[in-house]
């Protein structure tokens, strides 16, 4: 099975035909069975809001969650370690409704640049690994020491041991802090492939415009023909290749995916009623 989705469902106006408004999760739902949701990584969720989401969806769309920036380290907030096992399981704790429908497709443990290839990291991925034993999760990393040669091979033995769905992140690659395109799978059950672009220059000169530039990028028909020939080929060892489109700075997500979608000559079934005034775009 494929899937593909995109990094939140507010920002794709394409879906909209570029109606100016903010993209309602039910106008998303018609076109795409997932969504990578990130609001979880800067505040866990409350019940309430993940209600109101599951209300918005058919019973068969489901959503990847951005692990909360404390667990994965990129706040400068000191945690003990009884506060650190508090916080995981808050995190757990507000999954439950997603998981007991069955629309947690997987967590995604997003490590930033910093976090490289050493004993103390391992022990933590570990960690993490035991504070959530039965939930699902898709780790990636984005320092290149965990990808030389003679690191690539522990790597996949730890996440098939560990039971973390490695991500291939397609994103430029120069500095420690980017990883090569590296599609493998982990587990028997996902593969998730997160697209950022492929913008050299937006991606390595950081600045004020920095979080708008970096995946200000389109890829073109010949880029997306390579993925797909990629994704064939992965697709007997995984039951399931799950894409997210994270390159929207300038709205190609949308088009993106669709387009990707055409070449792979899928369709997505029990998606969510289009509105009356629109039609399929392919």
């Amino acid at each position: 099975m494929i899937t593909i989705g995109l990094t939140t469902w507010s920002e794709h106006q394409y879906l909209l035909k570029n109606k100016t408004r903010p993209v309602t999760l039910s106008e998303y739902a018609a076109h795409f069975p997932t969504v990578e949701v990130d609001t979880s990584f800067y505040g866990i969720p409350q019940k309430t809001t993940i209600l109101k989401w599951q209300q918005q969806v058919p019973c068969s769309f489901q959503f990847i969650i951005k692990a909360n920036r404390a667990l994965t380290g990129h706040t400068n907030e000191k945690l003990d370690i009884l506060q650190l096992k508090e916080r995981f399981s808050q995190f757990e704790k507000a999954l439950q409704p997603l998981v007991k429908a069955h629309q947690l497709k997987t967590i995604l443990c997003q490590f930033p640049p910093f976090f490289d290839a050493t004993r103390k990291n391992v022990a933590y991925l570990r960690f993490f690994r035991n504070q959530l034993p039965n939930l699902p999760l898709a780790l990636e990393l984005r320092n290149q020491s965990w990808y030389i040669q003679k690191n690539r091979s522990s790597l996949i033995s730890f996440c098939k041991k560990q039971h973390y769905t490695l991500v291939a992140a397609d994103e430029p690659t120069q500095e420690n802090a980017s990883v090569p395109f590296f599609p493998v799978a982990t587990t028997s059950e996902l593969l998730v492939m997160r697209l950022h672009g492929r913008n050299q220059k937006g991606w390595f000169n950081p600045g004020k415009e920095w979080r708008k530039q970096r995946t200000l990028y389109r890829y073109n028909s010949k880029e997306l023909l390579e993925l797909k020939r990629k994704i064939e080929v992965l697709q007997s060892n995984v039951k399931e290749i799950c894409v997210i489109f994270n390159n929207n700075s300038g709205g190609d997500a949308a088009p993106n995916a669709l387009e990707l979608k055409q070449l792979l000559k899928i369709d997505f079934p029990d998606l969510g009623p289009l509105p009356p005034e629109q039609t399929e775009l392919f």
